[in-house]
């Protein structure tokens, strides 16, 4: 019998893991999961509640099991020190993620534009910046019959700022809705 009560979906650079927790409460058990493959482990604790740290690929963690009410409890995932909706809210400012079909496969690409880095499916590649006339492009290979690069253009308004835009093979690839 399983006593899965939470799960969440982290979105990070080198991709997307499922977060899941089993937590006994009559004997204190707690299990977390990421990606299917388990990663703490405890059978037995007196206390039901309080906060279970761990990491993602270099992301610090916290889950948090607060008593609501009799034997009903809440859990929440902290991600880097924040609650899970305001560090999704966060990544989306500074990460732009695109999905497209190269080779028949699916690729994720996604760009940290505080860092620029590029990651594809989890990797981090090597990059070579250029400049040109209207902004910067950022070259990248994704196997040996696929360019790509990501062209960086300013919308000329503040609030705005700087467009980011995929290109593979010089085709336009549209953002992705993550």
């Amino acid at each position: 019998m399983s006593d899965l009560v939470a799960s969440w979906d982290l979105s990070l650079s080198d991709g997307i893991h499922k977060v899941e927790f089993e937590h006994g409460t009559t004997t204190g058990k707690r299990v977390i999961r990421v990606d299917g493959k388990e990663i703490y482990r405890i059978d037995w604790m007196f206390k039901l509640v309080g906060r279970e740290h761990f990491t993602v690929s270099n992301t610090k963690c916290v889950i948090t099991i607060d008593a609501v009410s009799g034997f009903a409890y809440e859990y929440t995932l902290e991600v880097n020190g924040k609650p899970l909706r305001k560090f999704q809210e966060n990544q989306s400012k500074i990460m732009r993620t695109w999905t497209a079909y190269v080779g028949g496969v699916e690729t994720r690409i996604v760009l940290e534009k505080d860092t620029l880095d590029v990651w594809v499916n989890g990797q981090k590649m090597e990059t070579t910046g250029e400049f040109v006339d209207d902004g910067t492009e950022t070259h990248f290979e994704l196997d040996n019959s696929h360019s790509a690069y990501i062209k960086a253009t300013s919308t000329g308004k503040r609030k705005d700022g700087i467009v980011h835009t995929l290109y593979i093979n010089d085709a336009e690839i549209p953002v992705a809705t993550e």
